[in-house]
């Protein structure tokens, strides 16, 4: 067994049923010592661009042999790939529908492997639902990877592009940075693919969003209860939210609105 089975979960499952649960004893059925780590599960459903997105704002703080699984999955039961790679140390397990392309890009510099026949009929003994690959494949296919007797380069072919993100990364042009809401949080903070960052360059940012201009605030506090606000948060993206209350409720927006951020250059 690897000396550091950890193994991460991020999916669109929810808590309502038995779903993460019984990924999870799969997994431990193959290797009992695992440790598992619930990202989330809070995905909005069928959004893979934030399952990426948070597995590559926050892969930076697991330590070296850690193996991700994110499974929001659309395309399940379909022709699409499963993919793992090997990146920074770590290993990615995932639907070839765009979320590794938030980590890897969509032609990546690291040897992507896509999950191949013979490699599917070992891992589940040739019994896979069409609705629950997280069973019967990804969570069989995280224990023998964490457990170090499966090397992602034996599960099938080599691919050299993946399929890219449903959100573009944000464009840079003449002193304006444009990019979009890629989560929603709990408080209704809406959250941008805009790295901070990217910011350097202008002098007095500010982000309009939802026809409002909100100048750029250091922390929730500096604001009045119900007050617009925009702000670098801690996963370093630019996030807009509204003091005590919801920013996506009041500006009646969700994922994919437009985000622009601009300042005398």
């Amino acid at each position: 067994m690897s000396d550091n089975a950890i193994v991460t979960l991020t999916t669109d499952f929810g808590h309502k049923g038995p779903f993460v649960g019984v990924m999870k004893g799969v997994i431990l059925s193959r290797l009992p010592d695992a440790r598992i780590i619930d990202l989330t599960h809070e995905i909005h459903a069928h959004w893979p661009a934030e399952g990426g997105f948070w597995l590559s704002r926050s892969h930076g703080y697991f330590p070296a042999g850690t193996v991700h699984v994110a499974v929001v999955d659309p395309g399940v039961g379909t022709s699409r790939d499963i993919i793992a790679a090997e990146f920074d140390g770590q290993t990615f397990l995932a639907p070839d529908n765009g979320i590794l392309a938030h980590i890897l890009g969509d032609t990546p510099s690291v040897p992507v492997y896509k999950l191949g026949p013979a490699c599917r009929e070992q891992l589940s003994g040739g019994e896979i639902s069409a609705t629950f690959h997280g069973r019967d494949l990804f969570a069989p296919l995280a224990a023998e990877v964490a457990a170090g007797r499966l090397k992602i380069s034996k599960i099938g072919e080599q691919v050299s592009e993946i399929t890219p993100s449903l959100v573009e990364d944000p464009v840079v042009d003449n002193g304006k940075i444009q990019g979009a809401v890629v989560a929603v949080d709990s408080f209704g903070n809406l959250i941008s693919n805009i790295d901070g960052a990217l910011l350097t360059s202008l002098k007095k940012p500010v982000a309009r969003c939802g026809g409002k201009t909100l100048k750029l605030q250091d922390t929730y506090g500096r604001s009045q209860p119900g007050e617009l606000l925009a702000l670098i948060n801690s996963f370093g993206v630019v996030e807009i939210a509204r003091a005590e209350s919801s920013a996506a409720d009041y500006l009646g927006l969700g994922l994919g609105a437009p985000i622009v951020i601009s300042g005398d250059a």
